[in-house]
């Protein structure tokens, strides 16, 4: 986990940095008094019981930020032994999540994940489950506009437990010959150049959005994470607002600040792990949030660090098999290549 000259460099993330493109800026803020109307949660949990200890399911419905709003939310402590949180994932297809539900012997929970390609139902974002490095992030993008011809080369932003329970939201790399994913506690400069792959020698050349403090020695290094899940952009860090798309490149132009379905991850300093999901294209009912809106609802929750995961039509969290928000594909639950798993540990 981060040193304590990490921590204190943590408070300096949270200023616009320039990267390489000319139209690529940090979008930082802090939270707005004005509009960060707190939200009154209900604990649901009997409506999804029987939960194991310390798992609890809070809900809301009714308006906010002046549109209706439905979401919900489920929170664990990794460390009480009363759960096993894992990955899983399928290879050239997709499931529902009451397919992943099925498969897994029916677990408490079903979130869904990664963003993923439906060309080749591939994982976009790394996953890792009980150590073993599942799927690799998505290292090159095509550029646009004035950057044609040229490929961007983000780092993927991930959330880690470790085999303590301790959890930590980086930006990570992962090489197809390496077993072991690498990340970095600063935002990686958005790399952009004329090749359309890198490797991890390449990797280690980029800076940070604080290279004064990292000259002349790798950002990287080896995270030894037992269960990961990658998404993005980032949308908290050291409790404070911080979205990274622009380092991350998940969303383009504006798109940030469209309301869709969410999902989002992210932990407490009490060390309580959060997942969020949020309805949307739901008229009259529910209108989704903002990447901000979604990143004030967890600062309010008590997170210190957070990630987008991926939302649209693949929103979708089951508790005990049970739907809680109603996925925005016509045809009901979408199909995705990965979910996150919490099973009951049997008593020994």
């Amino acid at each position: 986990m981060r040193n304590s000259l990490i921590k204190a460099l943590t408070g300096l993330l949270f200023f616009p940095f320039a990267v390489v493109a000319q139209d690529v800026t940090s979008i930082t803020n802090d939270v707005d008094s004005k509009n960060n109307i707190p939200i009154n949660w209900q604990n649901s949990s009997s409506d999804f019981g029987p939960l194991p200890s310390g798992m609890e399911v809070y809900s809301f419905e009714g308006m906010y930020q002046n549109k209706p709003f439905r979401a919900f939310y489920v929170t664990a402590d990794p460390r009480s032994g009363s759960l096993q949180m894992e990955h899983d994932t399928t290879q050239n297809r997709r499931l529902t999540p009451a397919g992943f539900y099925d498969k897994n012997d029916h677990p408490v929970l079903v979130v869904n994940t990664s963003f993923f390609s439906f060309k080749d139902n591939l994982n976009l974002n790394i996953i890792v489950n009980r150590g073993r490095l599942l799927a690799y992030n998505q290292h090159t993008l095509a550029g646009r506009g004035a950057d044609s011809g040229l490929y961007y080369h983000p780092f993927v932003s991930a959330l880690g437990i470790s085999n303590k329970g301790e959890m930590d939201v980086a930006w990570t790399f992962t090489a197809t010959n390496k077993r072991k994913p690498y990340a970095t506690q600063l935002p990686p400069r958005l790399r952009i150049d004329s090749n359309n792959t890198i490797n991890l020698k390449t990797a280690r050349t980029v800076q940070t959005t604080l290279t004064c403090f990292v000259s002349n020695k790798s950002i990287l290094h080896k995270w030894k994470m037992q269960t990961v899940v990658g998404g993005g952009p980032v949308l908290v860090q050291n409790s404070t607002i911080t979205i990274t798309n622009n380092e991350e490149r998940k969303f383009a132009g504006k798109a940030i600040h469209d309301a869709h379905p969410r999902t989002a991850i992210g932990y407490t300093k009490e060390g309580k792990l959060i997942v969020l999901v949020i309805e949307g294209r739901n008229p009259g009912i529910a209108a989704g949030a903002t990447l901000t809106e979604t990143a004030e609802l967890l600062v309010q929750l008590g997170c210190i660090e957070a990630l987008n995961l991926d939302g649209g039509g693949s929103s979708c969290m089951l508790i005990n098999g049970r739907e809680t928000i109603r996925p925005s594909d016509k045809e009901g639950q979408r199909a995705v290549p990965a979910a996150m798993i919490w099973k009951v540990k049997s008593e020994r």
